[in-house]
C-alpha cells in the first residue's frame, strides 16, 4: 500500500479499516507532486532533474513549503557530483582536531566488558586513511555518499561530544517519519513491545473501539532488530539508552526543539541525519499492515536550483576556487513548548522547562518530592534562575515535610559543568566533590598551556579583569585554574601538563575544579557554587535529604554534565539509581548511557586558542608557534560542516581507580530497572510513583531475571493493550484537550541552539 506522507485523520483511518490505527500525520506542508510543466514564476526551476523537482515542489505553490518526499530529496542529494579533490583536502584537515579527542587511543582497544556489552573498538585515524583509499578507488559517486561515510565514521565512536556533520548530511535536508513509536509493557512485568504512539494516546484519552496491536516488523524486518540497528546511529553509547531514544518521551518533548523531539525514529535528535528510505511499512501482531511515506525537511533555499551541480555551487564550499557560501534564506525559529503535556503543574517552576520541582499528589506519596532536571542549562540567561530553583524547591520540600526525593534526569544531555557541581553541593554541602579530569597530552596542548600560563601570570587573578584576560585565566590552559589530584594548587604549567603514560597514550596530570577560584563565576555563567565564595557558609548546612532517601531516575540519556552530577551522587554520596525502559529483555541495564566525558570543546574554540597562543608568545617563539599551529588557520573543516564540530576534550576518572580507564569505558548497571507502561508515556507522575514504589515502598518490583544472551520467551511479551483511560471520571472535553496537546507535539523538530561546556547536542 502506498499512501501520501500527509493524510487527513479521516482518510487515514479509512485506509486502515480493520487494522490497528496509527498516528495520523499532522498538517505539515508537504506538497503532492504533479506532472511538471513550464512555470513562469521567478526563482522556480523548470526541469525534471530531482533537485529541480524539489525547487518546483517548494516554490511552485503559494505559500512556499518546507518539506518534500524523502525519496525525491535523496535522489537530489545523489545527483550532487562528488569532488574527490576537496574531499581529500577535508580529510587532511581533520587530524589536528581529532588529536584533541581524549579517548582517541582507548577507542582502538576498549576494555573487554565495554566491547562486549556496549560498543566495539574503532580506529578513527586509521579509518580516515581507509576513506582516502576509497576516494582514490572511485568508490564514491556523490557528495552525499562521501559525507555519510565520514559522518558515520566519527559517530561510530558513540561519544556524544565527538561529532562532525558534513554539509551533505545535515546542511541541505533533514529526514523524518510521521509515526512516533513507544516501547511499553502492558503491566510493567511482561516484556515491552513496540506500539504506534497514537494508539497509546487513544487508549488513554479516547473511547477507542479497537485493541491496539504491537508492531512486529518494520520494512519486513523484525521490529526489534530494525530498531536496534537504527538506534546505533544515535549519540549515546549504551545500547539500551540508544533504544529508548528512538521513542516518544515526555521528558524529551518538554525541551521543545532543544531535545530529541518525538524520538529518533521520527527524525528527532541524530535521527534527522539518517535517510529513512522512501516509505515505512508497519506490520502488526494482528496481521494487518500499513505503509506511510517519509519526508525530508529543507534546511536551506532551493530557489533557482535546476540540478545537483547548481546545488553544489550554491551550498557546498569545495576550496578556494568555489563560490562563496550563500546566506540562508531565512532564520530558523525553533518550536517552543509552553505548556508541557504529561506533567502536572510544578510546585516550584524553573526557567525554560530546564528544571521544575513537583510533588506527587496521590495517596501514599505524600512524602515524595520530585526535582525534574532534563537539562543542566545551555542558556546563560537561565544560569542563576536554575540554581535558585533548586535552592527554593529543596527548602520548600523540607518545610512541607517531604522526606523522599526523586531526581528525574530523563532526557538530560548536560549543560553547564559547574551547575552539576552546585546541585550536588546543595544536596550534600559538606562533601568535597572529586571530579577528576585529564586531557590527552599533545604538543598542541603543551604549547597553548605554556603561552596561556605565561600571559595569565602577568595579571592578578580577579573578576574585574577585562574579558580577554579573564578568558585566558579562566581556561584550563592557565595552570592557576584547577587544583591537582589532592585538591592543592599546581606549581607551574609543567606540573599540570605532565605528561604521564597510561593505556598506550600520554595524558596530562589529573586536574580537579577549584571551586573556590576567583573566576568560578566567570566559568559558571554567573553563579557561585554552594559552599564557596560568597556562599561559603552553606557548607555547614545539613543535607536536606538523607542519601538513602534520594534516588536518581534515568532513561539512560544522561550525558556530560549529567554524568558528572550522577558520578558525584553515586560514588561520593551513595545514592541509588533507577533506569527506565531499554530493549525488550530482562537484562540489567546501565543508568548512565550518554557520554561520560566531562568537557566538550567546539573546534572553533580550539582554533581560537591555537591562534591566540601564536599572538601571545614573544618574538623569539613566533616561528615555532606559527609552524606548530598552522593547521588551525585553515577554515575548510568549518566550511564543509553543517553544524559546529566538537570533541570530548577531558576524560572523567573515578576516585581511587588507578587503572586510568576513563569513565566513558566503565560499564555499570543501574540499581534497579523498570519497564515503561502505557500510562508512563502520557503521565510523568506514573513514572515517579513506580520509582517511589520500588525504592521505598512495597508495591513494585524491579525487572529481574535474564542475562546477556538470554532469549525472550514468547509468552512473556506484550502483544496488545487493553483499552482503558488514565482517568475514567474525567470530563470528555478535558480528555480531548489533553489528547490534542500531545498530538500537537508531533510537529516538533530538533533545532537545538543550546550551548554549554558540558553539553551533548541531540
Amino acid at each position: 500500500m502506498r499512501t501520501s506522507v500527509l493524510l487527513s485523520l479521516a482518510g487515514f483511518c479509512a485506509i486502515l479499516t480493520n487494522a490497528t490505527p496509527i498516528a495520523p500525520p499532522l498538517p505539515r506542508a508537504l506538497p503532492q507532486l504533479k506532472p511538471f510543466r513550464a512555470r513562469q514564476q521567478e526563482g522556480v526551476a523548470n526541469s525534471t532533474a530531482p533537485c529541480a523537482q524539489v525547487s518546483q515542489a517548494v516554490y511552485g505553490k503559494s505559500p512556499a513549503v518546507s518539506m518534500v518526499p524523502a525519496k525525491l530529496a535523496y535522489d537530489c542529494m545523489q545527483s550532487v557530483p562528488f569532488n574527490g579533490t576537496s574531499a581529500k583536502l577535508l580529510l587532511d584537515s581533520l587530524p589536528p582536531y581529532l588529536q584533541w579527542q581524549s579517548t582517541l587511543t582507548v577507542l582502538k582497544n576498549p576494555p573487554a566488558e565495554y566491547a562486549a556489552k556496549v560498543q566495539g573498538p574503532v580506529d578513527i585515524l586509521g579509518a580516515l586513511e581507509t576513506l582516502k583509499t576509497a576516494i582514490d578507488a572511485g568508490e564514491f559517486r556523490s557528495e552525499y555518499d562521501f559525507g555519510w561515510a565520514l559522518y558515520t565514521l566519527i559517530q561510530s565512536a558513540h561519544d556524544g561530544h565527538f561529532s562532525y556533520v558534513p554539509d551533505s548530511v545535515g546542511n541541505i535536508f533533514n529526514w523524518g517519519r510521521t509515526v512516533p513509536l513507544v516501547s511499553v509493557s502492558e503491566d510493567g512485568q511482561k516484556l515491552p513491545a513496540v506500539f504506534a504512539y497514537y494508539d497509546v494516546l487513544g487508549l488513554q484519552f479516547k473511547n477507542i473501539s479497537y485493541t491496539p496491536s504491537a508492531v512486529v516488523s518494520i520494512n519486513d524486518v523484525d521490529v526489534n532488530d530494525y530498531l536496534e540497528q537504527l538506534s546505533q546511529y544515535g549519540s549515546l553509547q549504551d545500547r539500551d539508552a540508544l533504544y529508548n531514544n528512538l521513542f516518544y518521551e515526555v521528558a524529551q518533548v518538554s525541551l521543545g526543539a532543544s531535545g530529541s523531539g518525538t524520538g529518533m525514529f521520527t527524525g528527532g535528535g541524530r535521527g534527522r541525519y539518517v535517510y529513512p528510505g522512501p516509505t515505512t511499512t508497519f506490520k502488526f501482531e494482528n496481521g494487518t499492515t500499513t505503509t506511510v511515506e517519509n519526508y525530508a525537511r529543507l534546511m536551506n533555499s532551493f530557489r533557482g536550483i535546476n540540478s545537483g551541480e547548481d546545488l553544489a555551487k550554491q551550498w557546498f564550499f569545495f576550496g578556494q576556487d568555489s563560490a562563496q557560501i550563500a546566506q540562508q534564506e531565512e532564520s530558523k525559529s525553533p518550536a517552543i513548548i509552553a505548556a508541557v503535556p504529561g506533567y502536572p503543574d510544578p510546585i516550584v517552576p524553573g526557567p525554560q522547562n530546564l528544571i521544575n520541582g513537583f510533588y506527587v499528589s496521590a495517596p501514599g506519596y505524600e512524602d515524595v518530592a520530585v526535582l525534574q532536571v532534563p537539562n543542566f542549562v545551555g542558556d546563560m540567561s537561565a544560569e542563576i534562575p536554575f540554581q535558585k530553583t533548586t535552592k527554593d524547591f529543596l527548602a520548600k520540600s523540607v518545610a512541607d515535610g517531604k522526606t523522599k526525593l526523586i531526581i528525574d534526569v530523563q532526557a538530560n544531555g548536560g549543560g553547564t559543568i559547574l551547575q552539576g557541581y552546585d546541585m550536588f553541593k546543595q544536596l550534600f554541602p559538606s562533601i568535597l566533590p572529586y571530579g577528576a579530569t585529564r586531557f590527552r597530552a599533545t604538543e598542541y596542548h603543551d604549547l597553548i598551556g605554556q603561552a596561556f600560563s605565561a600571559y595569565a601570570s602577568q595579571f592578578p587573578r580577579q573578576r574585574n579583569n577585562n574579558q580577554s584576560v579573564k578568558g585566558i585565566q579562566g581556561s584550563y590552559f592557565d595552570f592557576h585554574q584547577d587544583a591537582d589530584v589532592n585538591y592543592e594548587p599546581f606549581d607551574s604549567w609543567a606540573d599540570k601538563f605532565g605528561p604521564i603514560e597510561q593505556l598506550g597514550d600520554k595524558y596530562t596530570n589529573i586536574a580537579r575544579w577549584n571551586l573556590s577560584d576567583a573566576l568560578t563565576e566567570w566559568n559558571s555563567g554567573g553563579i557561585n557554587i554552594t559552599g564557596y565564595g560568597i556562599l561559603a557558609n552553606a557548607s555547614s548546612n545539613p543535607p536536606p535529604f538523607k542519601p538513602e532517601n534520594i534516588v536518581i531516575l534515568t532513561d539512560g540519556y544522561c550525558a556530560s554534565t549529567c554524568t558528572i552530577f550522577s558520578e558525584l551522587m553515586k560514588q561520593q554520596a551513595g545514592v541509588k539509581t533507577i533506569a527506565m525502559g531499554g530493549r525488550s529483555n530482562k537484562n540489567p541495564i546501565q543508568a548512565i548511557g550518554g557520554v561520560k566525558g566531562t568537557n566538550n570543546f567546539a573546534w572553533g574554540y580550539i582554533q581560537n586558542m591555537a591562534q591566540q597562543a601564536v599572538d601571545l608568545v614573544p618574538a623569539d617563539q613566533q616561528e615555532k608557534y606559527t609552524t606548530a599551529m598552522k593547521p588551525f588557520y585553515a577554515d575548510l573543516p568549518y566550511q564543509r560542516a553543517a553544524s559546529s564540530p566538537g570533541v570530548n576534550s577531558r576524560d572523567g576518572l573515578r576516585q581511587n581507580d588507578t587503572s586510568g580507564i576513563p569513565l566513558q569505558f566503565i560499564y555499570e548497571e543501574a540499581d534497579c530497572r523498570l519497564y515503561y507502561t502505557p500510562e508512563m508515556t502520557v503521565d510523568a507522575t506514573a513514572i515517579w510513583k513506580a520509582a517511589a514504589d520500588v525504592q521505598w515502598g512495597n508495591k513494585g518490583t524491579c525487572v529481574k531475571g535474564g542475562g546477556y544472551g538470554t532469549k525472550r520467551e514468547a509468552h512473556e511479551v506484550t502483544r496488545s493493550l487493553r483499552p482503558r483511560h488514565i482517568n475514567r471520571r474525567a470530563n470528555a472535553a478535558v480528555l480531548l484537550k489533553q489528547f490534542e496537546a500531545f498530538e500537537q507535539t508531533f510537529a516538533l523538530e530538533t533545532e537545538c541552539n543550546m550551548k554549554g561546556d558540558g553539553f551533548m547536542h541531540p
